[in-house]
């Protein structure tokens, strides 16, 4: 089930139905402010290690898409599974950090993100790691282009979760447990806010650089689980009838941009890397992230070698 396009139809609006109430999600519309000693201490932080290191994707077809006969938890939207080719192109190694946006919101002298809420206008120290969330697809796209990067399409990302063989998450066919993804543990998905109950339901956020026994055949961390993530394709959960099986970059426009993923809101079935879901580009949410892709100039060079594709498990 496409569960992101159908909550209560209200997820944008910062509401949800639950057993008939509406429970606000923490997208509160409040615009922060740094403060003198904020911005100082922001300015220091950039310092920070960062997570900077890309992967190169070689050219290629995968197997994009899902079997029903195979993986029991696909659904219309990843129909028909076909072979795609994707010409080479490098993808981040890791989900865009808070430190690595606080870079670009220092650069165009923007205000702190609506959870960056300790002095002065910064984000907790735990956060450092985090993935960076609360963030629209406008604003993801401005980052990359800002970084020399670009949003990578549906298909790249994909690719990049699953290698080339068809296997339902990106250490293979084993479903997701606790030991590999940061994902929801009842087994159910939405969103919860301010109830006592919440961290015995949902995993707080973790550092990108977890779960190195669940990395993707390229080694990729974290293509299931912690945040979603945009891509640059519009969605149409009708595309792949039609969609071209070279370099597929989506349908030529809509209203809606793809996400890809899962995140730690969501249950088992939801983080599969096959599924596909869209929401309005404005959108700001606190399951919701990116990372970045770019072209490959000369294919004879790679930021990091691919490893071997793994056995399926």
């Amino acid at each position: 089930m496409q569960r992101r396009n159908v909550i209560c139809g209200l997820m944008v609006a910062g509401l949800c139905c639950g057993g008939g109430a509406a429970i606000a999600l923490d997208v509160a519309d409040v615009t922060r402010e740094w403060t003198a000693e904020g911005k100082k201490l922001a300015a220091e932080r950039i310092k920070l290690p960062a997570h900077d290191e890309m992967v190169r994707i070689p050219a290629g077809p995968f197997i994009m898409g899902s079997d029903r006969k195979v993986d029991r938890n696909s659904y219309a939207a990843e129909y028909p599974q076909r072979k795609v080719h994707v010409d080479a192109y490098e993808i981040d190694k890791y989900e865009v950090t808070t430190v690595q946006f606080l870079k670009f919101v220092l650069a165009h002298d923007l205000p702190p993100l609506i959870d960056w809420q300790y002095d002065g206008g910064n984000f907790q120290d735990t956060m450092a790691n985090h993935p960076v969330m609360h963030i629209s697809w406008f604003d993801a796209d401005a980052y990359c282009k800002w970084a020399g990067k670009r949003l990578p399409t549906s298909a790249e990302w994909e690719k990049a979760a699953r290698g080339d063989d068809g296997r339902i998450y990106p250490w293979g066919n084993q479903p997701a447990g606790l030991s590999r993804a940061n994902f929801g543990r009842t087994g159910l998905s939405g969103p919860v806010r301010d109830r006592p109950e919440r961290l015995l339901l949902y995993p707080p956020i973790v550092s990108v650089d977890k779960y190195e026994n669940a990395v993707s055949p390229y080694g990729v961390f974290q293509m299931a689980g912690n945040v979603a993530e945009w891509t640059s394709d519009w969605y149409d959960s009708n595309y792949y009838k039609t969609a071209s099986d070279r370099n597929p970059k989506g349908p030529a426009q809509g209203t809606q941009k793809a996400f890809r993923g899962g995140g730690w809101i969501d249950s088992t079935p939801s983080v599969r890397p096959a599924q596909r879901n869209g929401t309005d580009p404005n959108t700001k949410m606190n399951w919701l992230g990116f990372r970045c892709a770019r072209d490959v100039k000369d294919a004879g060079e790679a930021s990091e070698p691919p490893p071997p594709q793994s056995k399926l498990e």
